[in-house]
């Protein structure tokens, strides 16, 4: 049984590493405002940034799937690690050794699954890389030169060499005391007759990194003619590698993928490696797959589905490429971004290009790109005899959807002129029209598909979450978070977590039955739990406390998204902000319990008992009398 990590160890984890930096190493955060960042939501699918991060916090909320945490739990959800694997992987970024309780630590037995699989891969890769100074290794050094790849560029991207023996790496790998179990599992061998042998022999190797920058599969070339094997083999699927979800160079580029708001997709490692080189830094390549679904995902957190972002594919001008580019284009729609596509010339690939023309020609293939609808178009133009009045109208037929699909209206409308020159047809603006005609009919399909449809519109604005959220505990009927009231109590809930130095003690003394959304009094319940405002005024741990007073994940979600949502004023908060929120949640009470008093009265009639008829009408008076000083006097009459 592994052993429990000491309590200090944890803390001491979750302070060092800032979620900021976790986050942004998958997907790309912009300001939010009031020290919060944003990004498209790694958990679901998204067109317009919900996911918000609260660095101050140490938290993450998303407004439109209602994931949220803290550092652990984001790398737990988006890795699919348990809480051992997520601690140790933190720990070792950070740099901390871990203690370990119930018995001591012993690597082998208690870390967890993944973790030792990245372990294993991680010793994998510095071995290969050894392995390419040997003198076995000279025809991996050799294909490397051949191909204009020096020692530093090898280095640059951990190339490696695996030896043509049978179990080289897994009598390694054995003696740091991995398993066997482990070394199948992992991909790294498989099993012989005798026993696991190495999956890789005689080969040149490519260490796959996801975005992260841990090495969790690799690509091998292979490189001698009695090798019956296929010309490049990867890592199987495994628990850490899936070829659909990785793409090859992504943890080498994707800062500069974000910066540029461009990513280059090219076939080949060693189209990577060129283009990088040459100065085309945001090159990245799938493994053994055409590019797709998962794919389309890394790129969109990464470019943040920014109109002014840009995909350029770069294909052979063979027919295999031409119809790799097609296929490229059927995804074209998943992204905000604009594709594009770069056909090297004479069949070349950016790598053949630099070793003959250098690398200002690979820079030049990329800037020379051509909207990948274009080059659809032409495409589809090309099967058609123009020369008939039947061609040409076959022709528009299937080329006016393509240009009906073009996100951007005013490329749309030029698209079109361009396709009716394209057609040899006079009448521009009969296909103008014709264009205008499809694209409205597609807007009228998506406005028809349903309710889920509409709401995803609506993503990304935190108001839109509180319209419909049920209480935690047991279901009821939906509460209607829409008033006045429960928009203020949110507000100030928002302050008490997030600034509880602009509405301490004041709000340490706000009884329950001022909160009149029953997940807002639990809120206020779990603050009061974790010692109220004034202890949280000055103290980091604040928020985590009060996430720990949560009675259930529902309630600890709440606090969540109420200590990462934005506030909502356009300055920064201060005591006169905090002060208003404080009278209008104060004000809404009492003219609620008015209110009640007013129909308790009602009730009783003429002929209530007197004295208890003097204390109601009492306590009316005075009620109103609050009310109304509340009114005039505002956070002085608190």
């Amino acid at each position: 049984m592994a052993g429990r990590i000491n309590d200090d160890d944890v803390k001491a984890v979750r302070d060092a590493v800032p979620i900021d930096a976790v986050v942004s190493e998958y997907l790309q955060l912009r300001n939010a405002g009031g020290g919060n960042l944003k990004g498209l939501c790694p958990f679901h699918d998204e067109k317009s940034p919900s996911f918000h991060v609260s660095p101050a916090k140490g938290l993450y909320h998303c407004f439109g799937c209602q994931e949220g945490g803290d550092t652990v739990d984001f790398i737990m959800k988006l890795d699919h690690l348990s809480f051992a694997e997520t601690i140790e992987r933190l720990a070792s970024q950070a740099g901390i050794t871990l203690r370990y309780e119930e018995g001591g630590y012993t690597p082998g037995r208690q870390q967890g699954e993944r973790t030792r699989l990245v372990e294993a891969h991680k010793a994998a890769a510095q071995f290969y890389v050894e392995q390419l100074d040997g003198p076995e290794a000279e025809i991996a050094r050799k294909f490397l030169a051949e191909r204009g790849f020096d020692q530093a560029a090898a280095q640059h991207f951990g190339v490696g060499y695996s030896p043509a023996g049978w179990d080289h790496l897994t009598r390694f790998l054995r003696g740091r005391g991995f398993s066997d179990q482990e070394l199948v599992l992992s991909g790294l061998s498989q099993e012989g007759r005798r026993g696991p042998i190495d999956r890789f022999r005689g080969r040149l190797m490519w260490p796959i990194r996801d975005i992260a920058g841990e090495v969790v599969g690799f690509g091998a070339r292979k490189l001698r003619d009695d090798d019956n094997g296929p010309k490049y083999l990867n890592t199987p699927e495994t628990p850490l590698y899936r070829k659909s979800q990785v793409l090859y160079g992504i943890d080498l580029a994707k800062k500069e993928i974000a910066k540029t708001n461009r990513a280059v997709v090219v076939e080949g490692y060693t189209d990577v490696m060129a283009c990088h080189l040459a100065g085309v830094t945001t090159a990245i390549a799938t493994c053994g797959t055409s590019f797709g679904e998962g794919h389309i995902k890394i790129l969109r957190r990464l470019l943040m589905d920014n109109a002014g972002s840009e995909v350029v594919f770069t294909f052979d001008g063979d027919a295999a490429g031409q119809k790799a580019a097609l296929r490229a284009f059927e995804d074209d729609q998943k992204f905000a971004a604009e594709t594009s596509i770069a056909i090297t010339p004479g069949g070349m690939d950016p790598c053949d290009l630099r070793l003959a023309k250098g690398d200002a020609a690979v820079a030049d293939l990329v800037e020379a790109r051509t909207p990948l609808f274009e080059f659809a178009l032409r495409h589809v133009v090309s099967r058609h005899n123009l020369d008939t009045t039947v061609g040409r109208a076959a022709a528009l037929d299937e080329a006016a959807p393509i240009v009906a699909n073009i996100k951007n209206s005013s490329i749309q409308h030029e698209s079109a002129v361009q396709l009716a020159g394209m057609l040899g047809i006079l009448d521009t603006q009969f296909v103008v029209r014709r264009v205008s005609q499809l694209a409205r009919w597609a807007r009228e399909r998506g406005r028809e598909g349903g309710p889920d449809q509409g709401r995803q519109q609506h993503r990304g604005r935190p108001q839109a979450a509180e319209q419909a959220r049920p209480a935690p505990g047991p279901r009821g009927p939906a509460l209607n978070l829409r008033s006045p009231a429960h928009r203020v109590e949110r507000e100030l809930l928002k302050l008490a977590l997030q600034r509880p130095d602009l509405v301490s003690p004041a709000f340490d003394a706000y009884g329950a039955d001022e909160f009149t959304a029953p997940p807002y009094a639990v809120v206020r319940q779990c603050i009061e739990d974790a010692g109220g405002t004034a202890a949280g005024a000055h103290d980091s741990a604040y928020v985590p406390r009060v996430r720990e007073a949560a009675a259930d994940d529902t309630v600890r979600a709440m606090v969540t998204e109420l200590a990462v949502e934005p506030l909502h004023t356009r300055r920064d908060p201060d005591e006169a902000y905090a002060g208003v929120q404080l009278v209008a949640v104060r004000l809404a009470a009492v003219n609620h319990r008015v209110t009640e008093i007013r129909g308790t009265l009602q009730r009783l009639g003429p002929r209530a008992d007197p004295e208890h008829l003097a204390a109601v009408q009492n306590e009316l008076w005075v009620l109103q009398q609050y009310g109304q000083s509340l009114r005039e006097r505002g956070y002085a009459a608190l």
